[in-house]
């Protein structure tokens, strides 16, 4: 019966880059070099420390074929794993939902108001009111960053004209869906851009990086709406207010309130179908 003994000079290291452990054994009881190399196999494990089994070697010390005994000098080594390689359709993913920061004037709503003497004047829910205009403030609001890697062949980069498709990314960045993208709703993505470089002379690993922003429905700003569905906009329109001075009968006062909301659009809209990656 074959059996496996670690040596004493056994768990011989090397460091850096190329990370490495080899260890030593004595395999005796059998003189079969298949029988050795399987239970040399069997009997070691295919990971030390965060190193992966990459080669094993037997060297027979001495072979008795006839009693079938025999003794090898065995070596398994341990190196880092391999990192995974890429292919031409591969694709990986990340995001964060850090939120970006907007600027607004108008509050969700109003919790209370409160004044040394008389009624408290109603501002519909504008915020930082003075005397002169609505300062507003800065919040944060939910913007889904997200980028995906993509290796593309030659064949889709420098299709015919090598400045098609790389043109093509340039002209869409800053440029919002026009359709259904990733999921996503006409207006809800902005394409921020791309960063590539090429794999050798077969082909292309592309980032590409996005911001979503969900369209709203049915909005209300102080006494404004749109009956019967409310305000309505898209991801990345730009809406902002206007305000005047009314008198509140109540609080006996002038105060400032929104008189129109306006929905800008800021960004052109592209097809991102161009990009090859829906």
């Amino acid at each position: 019966m074959a059996t496996l003994i670690e040596n004493v000079d056994s768990r011989e290291w090397k460091t850096g880059a190329n990370r490495s452990v080899t260890l030593h054994y004595i395999l005796d009881g059998t003189s079969d070099d298949e029988t050795a190399r399987d239970y040399l196999l069997a009997n070691t494990s295919t990971t030390y420390d965060d190193l992966v089994r990459d080669e094993c070697s037997l060297d027979p010390i001495f072979v008795d074929t006839v009693n079938d005994e025999g003794k090898w000098d065995c070596r398994v080594r341990y190196v880092r794993p391999k990192r995974h390689y890429f292919e031409v359709g591969d694709s990986s993913f990340s995001f964060d939902t850090g939120g970006g920061t907007q600027h607004i004037t108008q509050a969700l709503a109003t919790i209370a108001r409160y004044v040394a003497s008389g009624t408290a004047g109603d501002h519909k829910g504008a915020i930082g009111v003075t005397r002169e205009n609505v300062e507003g403030v800065d919040i944060v609001v939910p913007v889904y960053n997200f980028s995906e890697t993509h290796y593309l062949a030659n064949a889709t980069v420098d299709a015919v004209d090598p400045t098609n498709y790389k043109q093509g990314l340039f002209n869409l960045t800053g440029k919002v869906n026009n359709d259904t993208f990733k999921g996503f709703a006409a207006g809800e993505v902005l394409f921020l851009g791309a960063s590539g470089s090429q794999r050798g002379e077969e082909d292309w690993e592309i980032t590409f990086r996005f911001a979503a922003s969900k369209n709203a429905t049915g909005l209300t700003v102080g006494d404004i709406t749109n009956s019967p569905d409310g305000i309505s906009k898209k991801g990345w329109e730009y809406m902002w207010v206007e305000y005047k001075d009314v008198i509140d009968e109540t609080a006996e006062r002038k105060v400032k309130q929104p008189v129109q909301v306006n929905i800008e659009k800021v960004y052109e809209e592209g097809d991102f179908s161009a990009l090859g990656i829906s």
